[in-house]
This record gives C-alpha cells, structure tokens and sequence, in this order.
C-alpha cells in the first residue's frame, strides 16, 4: 500500500500504477506519480514522485523531485530534490535546494546550483 492518500493522487495528472513496468525515455509537463517500475530517462519539467515502492532506473531532469522509493541515477532539479526517510538514492544530485530527510540513503555526490 502506498503512503500517497487518494485525494493527493488527484493532483496528479500521471500516474505509474504499481503493476506496470516502462522502458524508454518519459517526457511530461505536468504532476507525475511512479508507483512502479520505470528504466531509462525523464526529462521534464513538472513535478515528479517516485512513491515508496517505486524503482527507478534513469537520470532524472525535472522541476522538482521528491523521492520516496528506489532511484539508481542522477538527479537533477531546477528547483528541489527530496529524499525522503523511506528513498534510496545512488547517483548525484545536483539542485538548489536539496533535503535529505534523516533516515534515508544517499550515495553520490550533491551540487546546489543557484535559484534561476
């Protein structure tokens, strides 16, 4: 069960169910919740979750992240990057705001760029 509550799943336009598995590269705009698994590249520049028991393997390019499953590459925001107690990151960050909430895995180096 994931910790995403209905009426927050709502706000998003996309949602990666937890039984679907994508390869390739994603390309959105909008709110994107990954619930499953996803392998390869985002590039975006809404917003995007990847739930608790999501995995992900892909560089990310996005506004802002919020990771509450496993992601294994490289994060970049232009806004923010959140590791939640529950996510697993391995691979770099680089944002201006970056949080690593206590409890969760960072292994990579991190960059704070400037605010645009």
């Amino acid at each position: 069960m994931t910790d995403v509550h209905s009426d927050v799943l709502e706000d998003f336009d996309t949602i990666l169910s937890p039984d679907i598995e994508f390869n390739g590269t994603l390309y959105f705009e909008k709110p994107f919740l990954i619930q499953g698994k996803l392998s390869g590249d985002i590039s975006a520049q809404g917003f995007l979750v990847v739930d608790e028991n999501a995995v992900v393997e892909a560089d990310i390019k996005a506004a802002r992240v919020i990771i509450k499953g496993s992601v294994k590459g490289n994060v970049t925001a232009a806004e923010k990057v959140e590791v939640m107690v529950t996510g697993r990151l391995t691979g770099n960050v680089t944002a201006p705001e970056i949080f690593l909430e206590t409890g969760c895995v960072f292994n990579g180096h991190c960059t704070m760029t400037e605010k645009k």
